[in-house]
């Protein structure tokens, strides 16, 4: 255990809420689109317009979320989006009982808990540099992550085993427990953030002002630009393959679901090797040319995937998703902890948000594009395009400052001190 977890009561409630979570969203995202290959015969296009559905909020409600996290406290805002995950998860399996679930109920189900993802996500990101001190917010992101990507792990893993025992639709309660766990967790925090200032200026500006805000200063800051692009690039390829990869796994490499959990879960442990690792690179080679190792060189390891079979064959897949969860875990804690230490706190929910809504907003689309190429082309020669594009986005940040610098700017570069050559991220 960290000393961080050890000395800190309410952080250590705030992980052991968030894995918690984490470990349900790993189970959902094996339990949900094999409900629709195995229980509702769902074809190729169909399982990846269900992945779509889980991130399409990010597109619809992504900004505005951002100016509303600004403007609120935000622990209330993650106990109602945790709530809400509790209460859909639990209703599929009853649904399924009662022989009314169908694609389109699913659906809806995927859209009401990434509605819900969004608001946690963006509320937790700018919660937590308020929960830390400034010295420990490296610590807390490389827990948090590395958590994540263990409970991810064991989730994917024991998915798998679950859905063969129990059923596609019944592993989903398992879900819905674990968002029970971290509901109970964010109600016994006792840190209480300051009410935010409700006077001035800012109380009379619109949603549509804030949001501008918050989008111009993404566009206009070279680093802020530079891994939000990369970061959409990036999600368009990476779910691109994810969204057909059950269809593949199942069908294509003839494997049984408890496989596709294990194989899920050994894949995963890349995640927790990046986030051990991650601290160690960025303070021997720094936080920029640590961000090109993790971003560019491990993720490469994804065209290793389409070679999968069954057989010696799947080690193909373990060893290509082990460099692919190492290299996104890594990224996300260099990444976390550059926006938390680079943004005005003030702003932090919106920079988050409009960051998110470039991200995020790509990995709708790259599940229609990874279903529809899919269902054009052959599911494996899919698979062939959208890991190519893992490693491609990457190019996006060897096109700009991260290229020769050796770290990524802190807040007091921000404020215009001592800046490496670039666009500041100048306080309105």
């Amino acid at each position: 255990m960290s000393g961080l977890l050890r000395r800190h009561r309410d952080f250590r409630l705030l992980w052991c809420g968030e894995t918690a979570g984490k470990f349900g969203t790993a189970v959902t995202g094996v339990a949900m689109p094999l409900t629709a290959v195995a229980a509702l015969r769902a074809d190729t296009f169909a399982v990846g317009l269900l992945s779509a559905c889980g991130w399409l909020p990010w597109l619809l409600i992504g900004l505005p979320v951002g100016v509303w996290v600004d403007r609120t406290r935000r622990r209330p805002l993650m106990l109602g989006a945790a709530g809400l995950s509790l209460v859909v998860f639990a209703a599929v399996p009853v649904l399924a009982w009662c022989g009314g679930l169908g694609l389109g109920l699913l659906g809806g189900a995927a859209l009401l808990s990434g509605a819900a993802a969004v608001v946690f996500q963006t509320a937790y990101s700018a919660y937590l540099p308020g929960l830390l001190a400034p010295a420990d917010q490296s610590e807390g992101n490389a827990t948090l992550h590395g958590s994540a990507s263990a409970a991810q792990l064991v989730g994917q893993g024991g998915g798998g085993f679950l859905v063969q025992l129990v059923g596609a639709a019944n592993g989903l309660l398992a879900t819905a427990a674990t968002f029970l766990v971290s509901l109970l967790c964010l109600l016994g925090i006792r840190y209480r953030e300051p009410r935010p200032d409700r006077t001035g200026e800012r109380t009379r500006r619109s949603l549509r002002a804030e949001v501008a805000e918050g989008l111009r200063l993404v566009s206009g800051d070279v680093w802020l630009r530079t891994l939000t692009l990369f970061g959409a690039a990036s999600n368009l390829a990476l779910m691109g393959y994810q969204s057909i990869l059950p269809v593949f796994l199942v069908r294509t490499a003839g494997l049984s679901p408890g496989t596709v959990g294990t194989l899920l879960a050994v894949a995963g442990t890349g995640g927790i090797a990046g986030a051990l690792a991650v601290r160690r690179a960025a303070a021997r080679i720094g936080t920029a040319r640590a961000t090109l190792l993790f971003e560019l060189g491990l993720p490469a390891a994804a065209l290793l995937i389409p070679l999968t079979t069954s057989g010696p064959g799947v080690v193909l897949y373990a060893v290509g998703g082990f460099g692919v969860s190492a290299g996104v875990v890594g990224g996300n804690i260099l990444k976390a902890s550059f926006q938390q230490a680079y943004c005005p706190p003030a702003l932090l929910g919106r920079v988050t948000a409009s960051a998110a809504f470039l991200n995020y907003g790509t990995l709708p689309l790259g599940a229609l594009l990874g279903g529809a190429l899919g269902a054009a082309l052959g599911v494996r020669t899919a698979l062939w395009i959208t890991t190519a594009g893992v490693p491609l986005a990457a190019l996006i940040l060897l096109a700009s400052p991260i290229r020769t610098a050796r770290d990524l700017p802190s807040r007091r570069a921000a404020e215009g001190v001592d800046a490496p050559d670039g666009d500041r991220l100048a306080r309105p």
